[in-house]
């Protein structure tokens, strides 16, 4: 027996889904991603852990944020025609629009991914070389070692169009780009 997908998770065209398409979808659920034309849905539920940690780090980085920089959780990246990924944090120069549903990588000076592990490897590998290939500046990914946050921080290579490490962060995060911050990783998530 073959149960039969609702009309809405079946693509409006041959060639598959596309990034405007996304907001279209009002029956998805909430965090339903596109990458590479497939729909990626949060199946799992999330861990307050994962919940708090994105919350007070969204909140550092706008008390942090400097004229001309925003910080937003949980908004997509129209990265290209198939692939509008959603970060769980990221920093943009895009003036504020209420009613903004993603944003372009041009806007987009920093994006962070929480891995959970129902997105470790999308958050690990996948998303990080589109990110990359987007050429969105920064990138960082935050890891829970026993209930620590850790967070590496890596930097666009313009010329090769990948990521290179700058840091693994544990305790305290002090960077100076793409916005100064000076925080206590420890108190972001009690």
């Amino acid at each position: 027996m073959t149960a039969e997908l609702p009309d809405w998770m079946i693509p409006p065209r041959i060639s598959g889904w596309e990034a405007d398409d996304l907001d279209l979808l009002a029956q998805a659920p909430r965090h339903t991603e596109l990458i590479d034309g497939a729909l990626i849905f949060m199946m799992s539920p999330q861990r307050s852990w994962h919940a708090r940690l994105v919350e007070n780090l969204t909140f550092a980085l706008r008390q942090a944020a400097p004229v001309g920089f925003d910080a937003e959780r949980e908004m997509t990246v129209r990265l290209d025609k198939k692939s509008r990924p959603e970060p769980d944090i990221l920093v943009t120069t895009a003036p504020y629009d209420p009613d903004r549903t993603w944003y372009a990588p041009e806007d987009v000076a920093l994006v962070i991914e929480v891995v959970s592990e129902e997105s470790a490897d999308r958050d690990r590998s996948l998303k990080p070389f589109k990110y990359a290939q987007a050429r969105i500046p920064h990138f960082w990914r935050v890891e829970d070692e026993t209930g620590a946050p850790t967070v590496h921080t890596y930097e666009l290579d313009t010329m090769t169009s990948t990521y290179v490490a700058t840091g693994i962060h544990r305790n305290r995060l002090k960077v100076s780009v793409p916005i100064p911050l000076d925080i206590d990783l420890d108190s972001l998530v009690p």
